[in-house]
């Protein structure tokens, strides 16, 4: 078994991004994380490349989320404020991305996984794809203004209440009618219709590309709030460790919150 990873190879005009950790259905481990932003940065400085398609490995997932695990040594609000700042990051690479980009989701897109998916200009999904960011019923944790942006830009603030607030998983179908999914496809016709579109962006004009992903970007991005003190308090708190050790644990119930 190989080490979790992120994988890079172009084909072409076409960069293909992989997430590769299919025993944790494609989790992002702290070096994934920072693979992923390494990438995103050679897409960029790469004007050769007109398109880039991200998509998980194994058919059970496109990313899971974060792996949890980490979570287990923080010890004060200070770490999840440091840990929201450097997955900011991260993603703000993917934002900065000037070609297309495309996510392929084949099972679950959750967490992490829908942030970086909605981080993308199209996605197409199978039929059993399932999307949410239920942190509220299992971690305890928050999310950052720059996720919680893009998240509802991309879904509809509606729908990302309700992935957030109730936990709510949705479904392929669900999405559809948000404008969030561009396709839905049967797996064996994903590679042809994924094809089709990544050819009909990439002839369009990249100038005309690239201008539109930044106005865009600026448009939805600047002017976020500083809540530092807000995760500090959720990270910080004892709710938040009881729920990681809950997860960890395996636990099938929920996490006896307190509000402390």
């Amino acid at each position: 078994m190989s080490e979790p990873r992120v994988t890079y190879e172009k084909a072409g005009d076409i960069a293909h991004v992989r997430f590769d950790n299919p025993a944790a259905y494609n989790a992002l481990t702290s070096t994934m994380w920072l693979q992923l932003s390494d990438i995103a940065g050679k897409i960029t400085e790469d004007p050769s490349v007109r398109v880039a398609v991200f998509r998980g490995v194994g058919g059970k997932a496109f990313v899971s989320g974060t792996d949890i695990s980490g979570f287990a040594k923080f010890t004060s609000g200070a770490d999840g404020v440091a840990y929201e700042q450097n997955g900011d990051a991260c993603m703000r690479a993917l934002d900065a991305i000037p070609v297309t980009t495309i996510a392929v989701i084949d099972g679950w897109a959750v967490g992490g996984g829908l942030n970086i998916a909605a981080a993308c200009d199209f996605r197409i999904a199978t039929p059993d794809a399932r999307f949410g960011s239920p942190i509220g019923r299992t971690l305890g944790n928050c999310l950052s203004p720059l996720s919680l942006a893009r998240i509802g830009g991309a879904i509809g603030v509606a729908a990302a209440r309700r992935m957030v607030l109730l936990g709510e998983i949705f479904g392929a179908q669900d999405l559809m009618s948000t404008g969030f999914l561009l396709r839905i496809v049967e797996p064996e016709a994903i590679d042809g219709e994924l094809e089709t579109l990544c050819r009909r962006a990439a002839e369009n004009a990249p100038l005309t590309t690239r201008a539109t992903k930044e106005i865009l970007r600026r448009m939805a991005f600047e002017g976020l709030p500083e809540v530092d003190d807000l995760i500090a308090q959720v990270y910080g708190s004892d709710d938040f460790r009881r729920g990681v050790s809950a997860f960890l644990a395996k636990t099938k119930a929920l996490p006896a919150w307190t509000g402390r």
